[in-house]
């Protein structure tokens, strides 16, 4: 997932559409032996399946735009690109019975061109809560200190809007499982105590502007409702017993 996702930030430039970054993903996805997790996806009956490979999202979008052949990047675009994967696509067990593989999720959140620093900071600042989150993971920690990691880095570093109708989540045997993991300190979840062999999605949201979100007339691309721009990373994280694996690093991707 990670050199997938790596190759998707190389082709992200002015005048690349969505369409063709969706089009390579399959592609890569494809000949990894996986299968996309997201395309004809439905978090429930009354919701559209949702139609591209990648979720694909610019400035005040947040979080699962539709990646089309008319939404083009251009110079000074934040561009998010989530990625869901199952892999492999089929396997067989011991007793050789075909069975799906496992699902992993990630995400980045791209400056092309000249975008101004505080747009800069905002990325910095969302990537390193993801740090600051995935550090907090570790066995006998619970899901309540993931959030406080995270909303207290963010609020160290400026005045944020911390997304809070979308958390990350649970993953491995399905694209969303238990538990939800909000960027926020939930006190409820301090019950929720990380064992090893965990499997979660840790995904910071945030915006230059409030928290509120909106989801568009297209049934799928969540939007800041004040129109800001907005930042989202995430990696799929292993709990063991030596500490968090991150299942989904890209190469060459700093880490602090």
């Amino acid at each position: 997932m990670g050199e997938i996702l790596r190759a998707l930030e190389k082709m992200a430039k002015p005048g690349v559409s969505g369409l063709e970054l969706d089009q390579k993903a399959e592609e890569m996805i494809l000949a990894a032996g996986g299968a996309p997790a997201f395309k004809g996806y439905r978090g429930r009956l009354s919701e559209p399946p949702f139609p591209s490979v990648i979720c694909f999202s610019l400035n005040e979008e947040l979080v699962h735009g539709i990646a089309t052949a008319d939404k083009i990047i251009a110079d000074g675009d934040l561009v998010s690109i989530d990625i869901g994967m199952r892999w492999p696509a089929k396997s067989a067990d011991v007793a050789g019975r075909e069975q799906d593989g496992y699902f992993t999720d990630t995400a980045i959140t791209i400056a092309v061109g000249k975008v101004p620093a505080e747009q800069k900071k905002l990325l910095a600042v969302t990537k390193q809560a993801l740090e600051a989150g995935i550090k907090a993971a570790q066995p006998g920690n619970t899901v309540a200190d993931i959030g406080l990691a995270v909303q207290s880095y963010i609020e160290s570093q400026g005045n944020y809007g911390i997304v809070r109708d979308l958390v990350g989540h649970g993953v491995g045997h399905a694209v969303h499982e238990e538990p939800r993991v909000p960027n926020y300190h939930d006190k409820k979840l301090a019950k929720w105590v990380l064992r090893p062999g965990v499997v979660i999605a840790i995904e910071p949201m945030i915006a230059l502007g409030g928290h509120a979100v909106q989801v568009g007339a297209d049934g799928w691309t969540i939007t800041m409702a004040d129109g800001t721009r907005s930042a989202h990373f995430e990696h799929t994280i292993v709990i063991t017993a030596d500490g968090p694996v991150v299942a989904t690093r890209r190469p060459g991707e700093t880490q602090s």
